[in-house]
This record gives C-alpha cells, sequence and structure tokens, in this order.
C-alpha cells in the first residue's frame, strides 16, 4: 500500500502545472429572479415631483436587460429610457417624475421583450407595482428623490447611455415646479 501512494505521489508532482489548476466555476440558480424590495413600496404614498424607482431582485442581474411600462388601472409613469444597475448587482434605480395626487401603476417583465434577467440569463418572474402621491410639495432635485428612496448620492439614477432621456411627448409638459 505504501507502494502505491509514494507512486500516486511522484505521479502527481510530476505531471504538469496545468493539471494542477482548477478553473472557477459559476453555478445559478434554476429558480427565476424576483423583487424583494421596491420604492415606493407596494401601495406606499410619496411626495410627487422627482421620483427615483428603486427595484430590487434577489440574484444579481444581467446590466442591459430590462422591462418595465405602464400598469392597467395607474397613471404611466414618466421615466428615463434607461434604468441603472447599482453596484449590488440587484438594484436598478430609474429616474422619474411624479404628478401630485395621482395613483401610479408600474409592470416589470410583463410584456414579450427581453426583460429583467438573472446572470444566468432567466427572466425574472413580472411583477406589478402601484402607488400614489400627494398633493403636496414636490421633490425638486435628484439629491431629494434620492434621499426619498433611501439611496446614496454615488446611486445616481442615470444610466451613462445616447437613450437616457425623456421621451420628446413628455419634455412639453414640464411641471411648474
Amino acid at each position: 500500500m505504501r507502494l502505491i501512494c509514494l507512486a500516486l505521489a511522484a505521479t502527481v508532482a510530476a505531471a504538469p502545472a496545468f493539471a494542477q489548476t482548477v478553473s472557477p466555476v459559476t453555478v445559478f440558480s434554476g429558480e427565476a429572479p424576483k423583487v424583494v424590495a421596491t420604492y415606493p413600496a407596494q401601495d406606499q404614498t410619496v411626495a410627487p415631483g422627482v421620483l427615483v424607482l428603486k427595484v430590487t431582485f434577489n440574484q444579481k442581474m444581467l446590466l442591459n436587460g430590462f422591462d418595465y411600462g405602464p400598469a392597467p388601472g395607474g397613471e404611466p409613469l414618466e421615466c428615463v429610457q434607461t434604468p441603472r444597475l447599482l453596484n449590488d448587482e440587484k438594484t436598478f434605480v430609474l429616474l422619474c417624475r411624479a404628478w401630485p395626487g395621482k395613483t401610479y401603476g408600474v409592470t416589470l417583465n410583463a410584456s414579450e421583450k427581453r426583460g429583467f434577467a438573472n446572470r444566468g440569463e432567466l427572466r425574472a418572474q413580472s411583477a406589478t407595482l402601484t402607488f400614489t402621491t400627494l398633493s403636496g410639495e414636490p421633490n425638486r432635485t435628484v439629491a431629494a428623490g434620492l434621499k426619498a428612496a433611501g439611496l446614496e448620492p454615488t446611486d445616481t439614477p442615470i444610466q451613462e447611455t445616447a437613450n437616457a432621456v425623456l421621451p420628446a411627448s413628455t419634455a412639453a409638459k414640464a411641471p411648474a415646479y
């Protein structure tokens, strides 16, 4: 038995270096990602004006996959086109404008588009978020919107891309605040 162990040890020691290297393997959950937190929260009432919509998933997500839109029964939310994935790789933020005294509805992954997906390219479960806005004083700055969402100034909701602009149809309806 000792002779076999010595022979095995000599074989391992003489093996080429590449035979001793192990490549990292990434294993993805077979479960579809799901929304675990949002700002505003479901049925929450928030200040109007600058709003940073925040959606957190339970898994690390792909940077460029997203699908959001208006939900039936709620006003469509006016937002830039592209959400930004934060450094935790689970949270997307989206810069929006909300009018006073409205009920808004947002769908996530409700269409046939590629949509929000995890790193294994498994599409997230669809979700709907509804919330209302107060009739009072609006958030007038992005800093106020970030603070309301519990975000840091470094969590800016602007994704650096040529498409990150408000649609022209909403630009003409600029609020008077």
